[in-house]
C-alpha cells in the first residue's frame, strides 16, 4: 500500500469512528494495556459503501501481493466476515480458525475444508502484538496448510509485532497503520501538537505508557 491509500483507508475508519482518538481519555484495552486510541474494525461491517471499499481493497491486495493463494481464512472474530467477503470476491474457499478447538461436537479450531499444502492467505481485521494472528497461522500449518501471507485492514506496528511476523516467517500488508491515521489526523487538526507527542510516546512504549 502507498501512503495515499493508507490515508485513504485512515479517512474511511475515522468518518464512521471505527477509530476513535483520545488521548485526555485513554481506553483500556483486554490486555490492560492502557490506550490513547481504539480500533473496532466490526464497525466498517454497519456501513455498505465503506464495507464495499474496504472489501475492494483487501481483495486487490491479496491478489496482487499473494496471486498464488488457493484459500482464505479469516480469524475469530472480526477478521470472519472480512475473510469470507474478500473470499466471496476473489472466488476462492473460505476457511476460519478459532482462537482454541471447540469443546464440544468435532472438536474443530479450523472450519471449513482445507487441503494439506493448499497456500492460505490470512485475513485479519487488526494487528497489534501479533499474539492471535500467529496463533492463527500457527493452527493452519499444522493442519498441513502453507501460509504464504497475512492482510489486515489496520496495524499499529508495534515492534514486538514486526519482530513476532518476522521470527515467525509471516509476510504481512495492512491496508492502513498507525503512522498513516496519526499524519491524517495533524492534517486535518483533530489532534494538537502535544496530543501528537502522547499518540507518538504511546506507540513506543505501549505495555507501560499512562502507568
Amino acid at each position: 500500500m502507498n501512503k495515499i491509500s493508507e490515508k485513504q483507508v485512515a479517512e474511511k475508519l475515522l468518518q464512521i469512528q471505527a477509530v476513535k482518538l483520545s488521548p485526555a481519555k485513554p481506553f483500556t484495552w483486554a490486555s490492560g494495556w492502557k490506550s490513547p486510541i481504539y480500533c473496532d474494525n466490526r464497525t466498517v461491517l454497519s456501513f455498505p459503501y465503506v464495507r464495499d471499499y474496504i472489501k475492494s481493497e483487501l481483495s486487490n491486495t491479496v491478489f496482487e501481493s499473494f496471486p498464488d493463494a488457493a484459500v482464505i481464512a479469516g480469524v475469530a472474530t472480526a477478521g470472519i466476515p472480512h475473510g469470507a467477503l474478500v473470499a466471496d470476491q476473489l472466488k476462492l474457499p473460505f476457511i476460519y480458525v478459532r482462537s482454541k478447538p471447540k469443546e464440544h461436537g468435532m472438536g474443530n479450531q479450523i472450519e471449513g475444508v482445507l487441503q494439506p499444502g493448499q497456500p492460505v492467505v490470512v485475513i485479519e481485521d487488526l494487528i497489534s502484538t501479533g499474539k492471535s494472528s500467529l496463533e492463527a497461522v500457527q493452527a493452519i500449518r499444522a493442519a498441513g496448510g502453507e501460509v504464504i501471507g497475512m492482510v489486515s485492514i489496520f496495524n499499529y506496528g508495534f515492534d514486538i509485532a514486526v519482530k513476532a511476523f518476522e521470527a515467525a516467517g509471516v509476510t504481512y500488508k495492512s491496508l492502513s497503520n498507525y503512522s498513516a491515521l496519526i499524519e491524517l489526523a495533524v492534517e486535518k487538526g483533530l489532534v494538537s501538537a502535544t496530543e501528537q507527542e502522547t499518540l507518538q510516546a504511546w506507540r513506543s512504549a505501549p505495555d507501560v505508557w499512562g502507568k
